[in-house]
């Protein structure tokens, strides 16, 4: 047993937590499996968890019960906050729960200058959108440590894609691989949330780089939209948007017959200094 709280299908029961489909919630009910994500995200031991989307608790009693210092749960849904706040009880001083929507919130300020490690099953809605957002934080190395959060596998096999994987290699690979090394820990299948999804999770551990490849965040950014908007062109095709493409070839060592799914993160950064060092 995880701890002396009710088990979260009671939890449930008590708070009416049906999960609602708007908000992107299948909670995971399983303390076996919310014991495993925690452990995953290494050890938890003085370290500041950030978790989104909270639900009824599973996640945030095994983050607590595995070490984690202090864990801020930021969650939308107001039905939740009152199971939380048993939580709270039952981990005094450990647990700062935040009303709030995590696409708005900046919860840096609450962390007076430590580093975070950031643990979430993620709302299938917004995961991606929050993704980015944490990749695209503007200090770097940024305000978290780590990364260990949970996607529709389709997403996780997306964030992790090299030019071996051409089919699922792309914008979303090349800014995630950029600045952080990244891998999928393991896979969930439906039956463990409720309600089940139409699709099977994956846990995903992204760390960041320390230095990653100089380079302005807005040009790859730029290149890598003109590159992947016609995927399936040659790159001397689909980059015209951006005027003359021969510099940005020549610099990544490229003739331009390469179709950008192809191609190492390396060469778009490439052309990104080259774009925008004319």
């Amino acid at each position: 047993m995880l701890d002396d709280l009710p088990p979260l299908r009671d939890v449930i029961r008590a708070f009416g937590l049906e999960a609602k489909k708007s908000l992107g919630q299948n909670f995971l009910l399983d303390l076996n499996l919310t014991s495993k994500i925690a452990r995953s995200a290494g050890s938890l031991d003085d370290h500041v968890i950030i978790e989104v989307g909270p639900g009824p608790g599973g996640l945030t009693r095994a983050l607590l019960a595995h070490g984690a210092a202090h864990v801020i749960a930021i969650e939308r849904d107001t039905r939740c906050i009152a199971a939380l706040e048993q939580v709270s009880v039952a981990y005094p001083g450990r647990l700062t729960l935040i009303e709030a929507d995590a696409m708005t919130f900046d919860p840096v300020p609450l962390l007076a200058g430590r580093r975070a490690r950031i643990v979430a099953n993620l709302p299938y809605n917004i995961g991606t959108q929050l993704l980015i957002g944490w990749l695209r934080t503007a200090a770097w190395p940024p305000f978290y440590d780590s990364l260990t959060l949970m996607f529709q596998r389709e997403v996780a096999r997306r964030i992790v894609a090299t030019p071996e994987q051409q089919d699922e290699f792309g914008r979303l690979g090349i800014l995630a691989n950029w600045r952080c090394t990244t891998k999928i820990l393991f896979d969930l299948p439906p039956s463990a949330f409720t309600p089940p999804p139409k699709v099977t999770s994956s846990v995903v551990s992204l760390v960041p780089r320390p230095a990653p490849q100089t380079v302005r965040l807005e040009a790859l950014e730029k290149i890598t939209v003109a590159a992947f908007t016609q995927r399936r062109k040659m790159l001397r095709q689909s980059l015209k948007v951006l005027g003359d493409v021969a510099p940005l070839l020549a610099a990544a060592g490229l003739d331009g017959s390469e179709r950008p799914e192809t191609l190492p993160v390396e060469a778009f950064i490439a052309m990104a200094n080259a774009m925008d060092a004319r």
